[in-house]
């Protein structure tokens, strides 16, 4: 199992690596989960995919993609989009409540936000734990070296009972709501205990 951490400096040095990805989050995104998701060419992407991100990816020797995560800085912008939780918050997402988060969305250096974390679907049930948790370590180490003392996500509401198994401090930064029929809320990943 290796990780790579994507970038649009980088991407050409991991040849289809990028685009398989992409395949992979279109797989369970729109084909397996029936979410409504721009699409082009048996990929997903949509409006934060751009060289403000990165993509940290976890894959076999042969680039098949097990798991994988998008960064984004917080301060980023392109048109009228800046990242994906504040977007939601501002109204400027029709699929996400607007009310998900407690306070205003940060935008600063040292926040980014994670999203499109997966565990692709056909990956086996007897490393899927041990998948998941290598890709929270991956994120967590790229943020890191990113200058990020935290992560927002909105993930499945169900946090609580894997964050301490994975070793990262996680905080509720807004309140549970079923998005989907599934419960997600935002919460926070605290990096600046770890940062040396």
């Amino acid at each position: 199992m290796l990780t790579t951490t994507l970038s649009f400096e980088n991407i050409h040095n991991h040849g289809e690596l990028f685009a398989n990805m992409l395949r992979a989050r279109r797989e369970l995104f729109i084909v397996h989960n029936k979410w409504d998701l721009p699409e082009a060419l048996g990929m997903e992407y949509d409006q934060y995919d751009t060289p403000a991100s990165r993509w940290v990816v976890v894959h076999d020797e042969l680039g098949k993609v097990l798991a994988g995560n998008r960064l984004t800085p917080t301060t980023a912008k392109c048109g009228i989009y800046s990242y994906m939780i504040r977007d939601a918050q501002l109204g400027l997402l029709d699929t996400i409540p607007s009310h998900l988060l407690y306070e205003p969305a940060p935008v600063a250096e040292t926040v980014w936000e994670s999203s499109r974390l997966f565990v692709s679907h056909d990956v086996p049930a007897a490393i899927r734990r041990r998948v998941h948790a290598r890709l929270v370590y991956e994120l967590s180490k790229a943020a890191r070296n990113l200058g990020a003392t935290q992560c927002l996500t909105l993930l499945n509401a169900n946090w609580p009972r894997w964050a301490a198994r994975v070793g990262v401090d996680m905080t509720a930064m807004g309140p549970a709501m079923e998005i989907d029929g599934i419960m997600n809320q935002v919460v926070s990943m605290n990096f600046a205990s770890n940062l040396h």
